[in-house]
């Protein structure tokens, strides 16, 4: 593809190469440009592309897109926002894969990789076309399994696993948008056929700063959307409906003006039941998957596939089918007379609703087993030892992946807002050895919550990255 085809849309402030050049790639890693590759200089968080420019031509690259003409000169195109031109030129060069699928985005704090799944499940069964999925714990094609690293993959990943996901034959591409990707400009070449909302709880505020910001950073989705579909219950969904510009298709549990609401909600152990009004229509509602969360998160999925044309009985029929998601109330089997249960929960209000659900079956004691990662939001620490305190019966408070902190001063802070809470509580930093006491000083009808790693099977210590699967060592620990 021209050099003048792959940049058709992108801004450009000074054009210093031949528009005919052949690219055969495009990156923005200088280690991976060859020849016949666009190397993309971003500036990061951590690093900045401009300083590699000179590696990437010497690795190859026929040319740069960049915010500042390189000192060494070479062919270079130079624009205000090296992001934004990189997600349109990565649109470009993989032939604008998202503009042949159906794309489907989820935002919010919770609930995204379970809606996602359960959006992914619906379409499949009920129209028998291959759906794509990209999420926090695994990227699909519709039933082969890739591995994701982040919620969100750059523009040029995403791009290329969308033209994956064309050639193979996909009609539809669930995602999860992160309000970084949202924000950084990483899916702003996606025309998304359905933009959904969850909820907005205190999360990444070391990124944003202010809950206003994440706010503002989510809302954006919905001006690349066709249609939004929002939760009205939560407490930010007037700033959501006041920022999306296409039509709105709301749900709830509490507010009868929603266009779909829960009623005679019924939990169990087992799952949740309800009622849902469509319309003129009445309709049941099952989802195996346990907790009040669940309501929301199946309420969000039928929400999507009603917009989407599915109809609302059939919709609710292939989510009672729908299994749960690997780290999300995930129950380990111990064949012990107590019960072990994996989740994600890493925000307040994750580690609430795990903690509240759990409660509401457990014959014995709730016990917990939770840390906070490092060089990420410090303020909700005590929040959630807060939280874990009043929740919980019994705490150990450990490590989740304290990267380059200190475990001990990030228990430290999850500890300050423990010491005015009922539970006892136990520090053992080694998460491993916390694990070992919670599964030896189990009872009869306790549930013990492995709250924070859920899907992840590793640990960062350090820069490091170690093997860690809780399902591993809860089975060398059982065998023990």
């Amino acid at each position: 593809m021209k050099l003048s085809d792959v940049l058709k849309g992108v801004e450009t402030v000074s054009f210093l190469a031949d528009g005919d050049i052949e690219i055969t790639g495009i990156t923005n890693d200088s280690r991976k440009a060859k020849e016949g590759y666009l190397f993309v200089a971003v500036r990061g968080y951590a690093s900045d592309g401009h300083k590699f420019i000179a590696s990437a031509i010497k690795n190859g690259a026929s040319a740069v897109l960049c915010e500042e003409a390189p000192d060494d000169g070479g062919p270079y195109v130079v624009t205000a926002n090296s992001r934004a031109a990189e997600a349109e030129a990565a649109a470009n060069f993989f032939g604008r894969p998202a503009d042949r699928l159906k794309m489907i985005g989820v935002t919010g704090t919770n609930g995204k990789t379970t809606v996602t799944n359960l959006i992914k499940s619906v379409i499949e069964e009920c129209t028998g076309a291959k759906v794509g999925l990209i999420g926090t714990n695994r990227n699909m094609i519709g039933s082969e399994e890739c591995p994701a690293e982040r919620t969100t993959p750059d523009s040029i990943e995403l791009m290329e696993l969308l033209a994956e996901m064309v050639d193979a034959g996909c009609e539809y591409c669930v995602m999860e948008v992160s309000s970084h990707a949202l924000f950084l400009d990483r899916v702003r070449s996606i025309s998304f056929e359905v933009g959904a909302f969850t909820n907005l709880t205190e999360d990444h505020l070391d990124f944003h700063k202010t809950m206003e910001a994440y706010a503002e950073a989510k809302s954006r989705l919905f001006s690349i959307s066709k249609h939004a579909v929002i939760n009205l219950d939560d407490e930010y969904s007037e700033f959501m409906l006041e920022r999306a510009k296409c039509p709105v298709f709301t749900f709830s549990t509490e507010r009868n003006d929603a266009d779909i609401t829960a009623k005679d909600i019924r939990l169990s152990p087992e799952g949740i039941m309800f009622r849902s009004l469509v319309g003129f229509e009445i309709i049941t509602v099952t989802l195996g998957i346990p907790g009040m969360f669940s309501a929301y998160n199946a309420l969000t999925a039928l929400s999507v596939c009603i917009v989407l044309g599915i109809e609302a009985k059939a919709a609710a029929k292939a989510l009672g089918h729908c299994k749960g998601v690997m780290g999300r109330a995930e129950v380990y089997p111990t064949g012990r007379d107590f019960s072990v249960i994996i989740d994600y929960a890493h925000t307040p209000d994750a580690l609430s609703n795990i903690l509240r659900t759990v409660r509401g079956f457990a014959k014995g004691r709730v016990v917990l087993v939770f840390g906070c990662g490092g060089d990420r939001d410090r303020d909700k620490r005590p929040i959630m030892g807060t939280i874990a305190g009043r929740l919980a019966d019994y705490v150990y408070v450990t490590s989740d992946n304290p990267r380059t902190e200190q475990p001990m001063d990030i228990i430290g802070n999850i500890t300050a807002g423990m010491k005015n809470t009922k539970a006892a509580y136990e520090v053992i930093e080694n998460r491993r050895e916390a694990i070992k006491a919670a599964v030896k000083n189990a009872k009869t009808g306790d549930v013990i919550i492995l709250a924070g790693k859920g899907h992840e099977t590793y640990q960062i210590i350090g820069t490091e990255k170690l093997h860690f699967d809780e399902r591993e060592v809860l089975a060398e620990i059982l065998s023990e």
